[in-house]
């Protein structure tokens, strides 16, 4: 029921043309239970390989962004995305992914090109299912998350949100 409800709540942020919808009742900030890795594919872009990346990856801290190139919440939040990027620790997993309908409205290349034009430098995959989405009972975008090492949800944020506040969100789930 609850991917019906993401891509209902999806659906419906792309009408009004941004910001965030909540859906459903489940929070993973107050269930404490570990959200399971999904395999998603990666573009290749700067910072990028085709490829797959499991997210969250379990032993890691896990920092995921999810946007869409049609976003310009989205686009005003890269250049903070990329100072967070180039200051954190190697071992954090640092990933954004769009749940766009690739191959529908928008290609690989597109989002390669969006990416390129944004400075983005690093892992930029795609969450076609939405089952990274629905996993994090995200609806709306950009919608940030951290996870600790052992992939349970330390932080969340919707919509604009600074590189230290982003910052702090990593290091308190022990990412250095």
């Amino acid at each position: 029921m609850r991917r019906r409800e993401v891509i209902a709540g999806t659906a419906g942020l792309a009408a009004l043309g941004g910001g965030a919808i909540a859906v459903g009742e489940w929070n993973p900030l107050e269930s404490g239970a570990a959200v399971d890795p999904i395999e998603l594919e990666t573009i290749d872009a700067p910072g990028s390989e085709a490829g797959t990346a499991t997210v969250p990856e379990r032993g890691r801290v896990t920092f995921v962004e999810l946007f869409a190139t049609w976003c310009t919440v989205c686009q005003d939040m890269m250049e903070p995305l990329g100072q967070v990027h180039d200051d954190v620790d190697a071992d954090v997993q640092f990933v954004s992914a769009t749940g766009e309908p690739i191959g529908n409205t928008i290609t690989r290349a597109d989002v390669a090109d969006w990416w390129r034009e944004h400075d983005g430098t690093w892992p930029v995959a795609l969450d076609a299912d939405l089952e990274l989405t629905e996993a994090l009972d995200a609806s709306g975008v950009p919608y940030a998350f951290v996870l600790d090492a052992d992939n349970v949800v330390t932080w969340s944020g919707r919509g604009r949100k600074s590189p230290d506040e982003i910052r702090s969100a990593i290091d308190d789930a022990g990412g250095e």
